[in-house]
């Protein structure tokens, strides 16, 4: 039987537009973080870009792994939060389409999360984000029966600030047998909750991905060692280094992966479709070096174009190349 992956993360519809250095230093964002906004800081924002040069996505960390997993015929279902809205509305019409199980909620009084997406010429990201609806998902809108049938749990950082929903989402899960990933998310959210995320990692969580800034700010260490040190505490540790490449470390074994060479226009969903690619060769018994292969792939294709989607025609091209992965 085919493992079945099921996300749980903050519903978001992306709001990408490129800008220059200039703007964040003008409205005081910091490079590369992701910052929690209110609604009306999100519209402050939008009143100074170019309204023809938006695009719109949806998104979070997890819901982008989750896409990438179906691409590559893996069986998915999603868990999140949104609002009665139209930006609701196209996160589940967009889930639909893909045939993914959505366990998605709807809050009464919130209207769905949004992650204002900045990209700079460099293309690195750094979000402004609303999470609206998304930061109502509590553990008690969690079910038993949301859980069954799944082989895996993958968990996006940025879930932590609720401390609760994690450890209940975990609770639940192994209770179904399931393994854990999670994807630290960013270097603030590690840094604000370091303590915590190292007691559930070292408890429950099966494989853990971070990028280099993440994995320093959970182990206060470079990357070749942060991923020795994570890997101590899990079953599966890795450390993205972007365009070089990625460390995958297992008990003992230690791999280095180096990244696909290509034209980066846009990095938002690097790290989650990496995630997407690893745990699809995970779950299908492939070579460490070749799940981190398939995950380098991935994230490849989307660096290629604006927003976290990897385009539909280019599923055709990466499925008929993983095959040569193994």
């Amino acid at each position: 039987m085919q493992k079945k992956v099921l996300g749980v993360g903050n519903a978001l519809v992306d709001i990408l537009v490129n800008i220059d250095d200039n703007f964040l230093e003008k409205n005081h964002l910091a490079k590369g973080s992701m910052q929690l906004v209110d609604k009306e800081r999100i519209e402050e924002l939008l009143t100074k870009l170019d309204k023809t040069n938006l695009q719109q996505a949806s998104g979070g960390s997890a819901a982008n792994t989750i896409f990438g997993l179906n691409g590559l015929g893996t069986e998915t279902g999603y868990i999140g939060k949104i609002g009665h809205d139209p930006l609701g509305n196209y996160f589940i019409q967009e889930l639909s389409k893909q045939n993914i199980l959505s366990k998605v909620l709807y809050s009464e009084k919130t209207d769905t999360g949004t992650a204002l997406t900045l990209i700079t010429p460099d293309s690195e990201r750094t979000f402004a984000t609303y999470l609206g609806a998304a930061v109502e998902l509590g553990a008690d809108d969690l079910r038993p029966s949301f859980f069954k049938d799944f082989s895996l749990l993958h968990l996006e950082g940025y879930l932590v600030y609720n401390h609760q929903l994690i450890e209940h989402s975990i609770h639940l899960a192994k209770n179904e047998g399931m393994e854990i990933s999670l994807d630290l998310a960013s270097y603030n959210v590690v840094e604000a909750n370091k303590d915590f995320l190292y007691r559930i990692i070292e408890e429950a969580v099966d494989i853990v991905f971070a990028n280099e800034l993440e994995a320093k700010a959970l182990t206060g260490k470079e990357p070749e060692d942060a991923v020795e040190k994570i890997a101590q505490i899990c079953k599966v540790a890795v450390v993205k280094v972007g365009a070089k490449g990625s460390w995958v470390m297992v008990g003992k074994d230690k791999y280095f992966i180096e990244a696909f060479k290509v034209k980066s226009i846009d990095t938002t969903g690097a790290g989650d479709l990496y995630a997407a690619g690893f745990l699809h060769g995970y779950l299908n018994n492939w070579p460490w070096i070749s799940c981190g292969k398939l995950g380098s792939l991935v994230a490849s294709e989307v660096i290629q174009v604006i927003g976290a989607k990897v385009p539909t025609e280019k599923w055709e091209d990466i499925n008929r190349l993983k095959t040569t992965m193994v």
